[in-house]
């Protein structure tokens, strides 16, 4: 296997285009959902101009966005901190099992482990992905004490 030279940092505006093409790719391959491409777009460029809602960190490979993922808040009144979620995760199929997103996840969790009011991370996964469910537990990540449920409108 090639050697391959990636860096991480946090994603720009200038992003965007490949952010969303992960998104509509990711909901297509991880549990075959079409989206709307302008719902889409709109949605990743909120969270570009409203940093409450989240944040993008982008894997960069010889000058082009190889992998992203999101990150999103929630207060802990048990830890009197937030927990960040991640979401919308996606690499490159050329660039998987090249441990991409095992850097891209090192880049978020040392960013946690240095800020005092980040308490942990947290994500969920569609039970069918089970590829994705090995990778997180490779790093150390474990899926034992909650269940999500939800109500989508």
């Amino acid at each position: 296997m090639q050697e391959i030279n990636v860096t991480y940092r946090a994603a720009r505006i200038e992003d965007r285009d490949d952010i969303v093409e992960f998104q509509l790719a990711m909901a297509d391959e991880t549990e075959d959902v079409a989206l709307d491409r302008a719902t889409c777009s709109r949605g990743v460029e909120a969270v570009f101009t409203d940093p409450e809602k989240g944040r993008y960190f982008v894997a960069e490979s010889s000058g082009r966005v190889v992998a992203s993922l999101m990150i999103t808040y929630e207060w802990s009144d048990w830890r009197n901190g937030n927990v960040w979620w991640i979401q919308s995760v996606y690499v490159r199929p050329e660039m998987r099992q090249q441990r991409v997103y095992a850097g891209l996840y090192e880049h978020v969790r040392e960013i946690v482990e240095n800020d005092p009011g980040i308490r942990g991370i947290r994500l969920y996964v569609d039970r069918r992905n089970t590829r994705a469910q090995q990778v997180y537990a490779r790093l150390g990540m474990n899926g034992e004490h909650y269940q999500v449920f939800e109500w989508m409108k």
